[in-house]
């Protein structure tokens, strides 16, 4: 499947995004890269290639490596109060933003 210009301008539109005509380019281009890519993956044989669902499973058959993953710890965090106290504009329970996205 390849992407077209209208696919991009579609999705551009969706996401409310404004493109130049060669950023519009560029997005084809870079997009029907990556679907190029993927189709290349699919083409690699991976019949014998046993999964790997869990990093963890590499510390289990390399013992001596080092734990990166820190303790899953209760720790205290921030209270409401103390999160809203220096907001610029805050409601009773909320920060207060302005609108960023009009249409």
């Amino acid at each position: 499947m390849k992407i077209t210009r209208a696919d991009v301008q579609y999705v551009a539109a969706l996401a409310n995004l404004e493109l130049t005509d060669s950023e519009q380019l560029r997005m084809e281009k870079d997009l029907n890269a990556i679907l190029d890519y993927v189709d290349e993956l699919t083409a690699v044989e991976t019949t014998n290639v046993e999964p790997l669902a869990q990093v963890m499973q590499v510390a289990a058959v390399q013992p001596d490596a080092p734990d990166s993953l820190r303790a899953d710890e209760l720790r205290d965090s921030l209270s409401r109060t103390a999160a809203l106290q220096n907001a610029p504009q805050a409601d009773e329970a909320f920060f207060r933003v302005p609108k960023v996205i009009e249409r």
